[in-house]
């Protein structure tokens, strides 16, 4: 058995996923825009998630912009029947690498488009709404007209489950009474748990919670506590915040990210690590002293 398939399953939409699963983002250029530093070894990194039992791949068009979901094509296609690859829309990049807010149903179409188009697919499994309302984090504003858009997209068969990313608990109740919502993704950590109670709630409506920034971001999670229990453990930092999380709630689905073969595999060890009782009411304060 492969430290993926330690970390269990969960449903997404209508497919079943490993927990631990690979987010792409890392793969573009420096602030996730332009071409990796080192296309090989960005190649090198997808084929090794797969070969370890990776099915759940997250990536966007406008990560790069086309960057990321080019290298998935020439690095994974024929895609494996189990490999679930989940995109987001909403956002377009500036030619200065800004984020934009992308909302019309045209750019909505055009966005599914291109995403279909530089993956190689003839129908998306899953699309994220990525609100833009705030870059930096949830803010309320109806979803109203984009999230109409995207289930016309869904109606016509380009589209097979539609989630939600950067949302509140208000945009899901509204997002519900529009087409169903396979997923949520927000950012969510060791240290950053403002999402306790919405996980807790959509674990009992058997919906998957995708925490976006596991490992921190472009802001490393950094806590004596968290280098205390890792170097007592033998893991690094990092294994053990993926270790909390997997922890944490059974609809937790991990992206962790990396442009790093080395950092993949260490990433995927982290299903393996065993946490007491002892060591995750000690984890649990990170939050409290964030």
């Amino acid at each position: 058995m492969s430290s993926v398939d330690k970390s269990g399953t969960y449903k997404l939409g209508d497919r079943s996923v490993r927990r631990l699963g690979y987010g792409a983002m890392q793969l573009a250029g420096k602030g996730v825009f332009g071409p990796p530093k080192d296309h090989d070894a960005a190649i090198a990194v997808l084929r090794e998630a797969a070969a370890q039992g990776v099915n759940h791949i997250d990536t966007s068009d406008f990560y790069g912009p086309h960057v990321t979901n080019r290298l998935i094509r020439e690095a994974l296609a024929p895609y494996p029947d189990d490999l679930v690859i989940v995109t987001k829309i909403g956002a377009r990049r500036g030619d200065d690498a800004s984020w934009l807010r992308a909302y019309s149903p045209k750019e909505l179409e055009q966005a599914v488009h291109d995403n279909l188009r530089n993956l190689g697919l003839e129908v998306l499994d899953v699309v994220n709404l990525r609100l833009m309302f705030d870059v930096h984090g949830p803010a309320e504003g109806s979803i109203e007209a984009p999230l109409t858009a995207l289930a016309e997209l869904q109606r016509k068969g380009l589209v097979r489950h539609i989630g939600l990313s950067n949302v509140t608990r208000t945009q899901i109740a509204e997002g519900r009474r529009i087409c169903d919502i396979v997923c949520v993704q927000n950012q969510y950590n060791l240290a950053h748990r403002d999402d306790d109670a919405l996980i807790d709630d959509l674990a009992r409506d058997g919906t998957a919670y995708v925490p976006f920034f596991p490992l921190g971001g472009f802001s490393p999670l950094q806590s004596s506590t968290l280098s205390g229990v890792a170097k007592r453990l033998g893991a690094t930092p990092m294994q053990v915040a993926l270790a909390w999380l997997l922890r944490r709630s059974p609809n937790i689905l991990l992206i962790p990210g990396t442009s790093s073969v080395v950092h993949l595999r260490e990433n995927l060890a982290a299903a393996e690590l065993e946490l007491s009782g002892d060591v995750l009411r000690e984890l649990d304060g990170v939050a409290k002293a964030a």
